[in-house]
């Protein structure tokens, strides 16, 4: 595992530069560029797309009276919703109803027969228009925020906070990304290297880009037909 610190000294090396010893040493600047250089390529990674490391699954039960439930209520590390991810399970964890983007297109808001409830995504959060007269939990997808992990841990964290920290991305996408941020930084041609990091960050996410969203309404049922609305349960 590359920590961050050696990613940077890394990057020092090719562009002929001071290497950092503690990007966390507040009183030398050169650290502290290097720091901001790498905080910036890793929150541009993970505002870039929904890589495959950052995708993770969330649920919640509903509440009798509440109708509102803030994305970051539910998820600290939440970023985005990822679409047509969205889904309703009973008490029984069977699949009761779910969202896609051509429902959307046709109806307002989602709406679940058998639950007899309905929901839209508004202000970063689900609100419920009806809720349903029996228990339910809400299963959906999204996209983290978090850009490292801890080295023993494997905690995940929205900001570096040490130098052995690892990036959630490919370490060497990172490499790439700071050096030529660095070059640019520092008033140098830094063409040659920006387009192989361009190349490289098409190639990684079009690597993670290769498992699609499998449809919830189809999967099972592949050769039947299927009324709006609803699915078929696997057994």
């Amino acid at each position: 595992m590359t920590g961050i610190l050696e990613i940077c000294q890394e990057a020092a090396d090719i562009t002929a530069t001071q290497r950092p010893e503690d990007l966390f040493e507040r009183n030398i600047q050169h650290n502290a560029i290097f720091l901001a250089v790498l905080k910036n390529e890793l929150d541009s990674l993970m505002r870039y797309g929904n890589w495959q490391e950052l995708l993770n699954e969330a649920e919640f039960n509903l509440i009798g009276g509440k109708d509102f439930y803030p994305f970051d209520e539910i998820v600290p590390d939440f970023y985005a919703l990822v679409h047509n991810t969205v889904f309703l399970k009973d008490q029984t964890e069977q699949l009761k109803g779910a969202i896609t983007a051509e429902q959307k297109m046709s109806e307002k808001y989602f709406y679940c027969t058998d639950f007899d409830c309905s929901f839209k995504i508004e202000n970063n959060g689900f609100r419920f228009l009806k809720l349903p007269s029996k228990g339910a939990k809400v299963v959906f997808m999204y996209r983290s925020n978090a850009v490292c992990y801890d080295q023993k841990t494997f905690e995940k964290k929205n900001t570096v906070t040490k130098n052995t920290d690892v990036p959630i991305f490919d370490p060497y996408l990172v490499k790439l990304g700071v050096i030529w941020r660095l070059l640019k930084r520092n008033g140098m041609d830094y063409e040659e290297e920006y387009n192989e990091y361009q190349k490289e960050l098409k190639k990684k996410f079009g690597l993670a880009m290769g498992i699609k969203n499998i449809s919830l309404f189809n999967a099972w049922c592949e050769n039947a037909p299927i009324e709006p609305f609803q699915v078929c349960v696997k057994k």
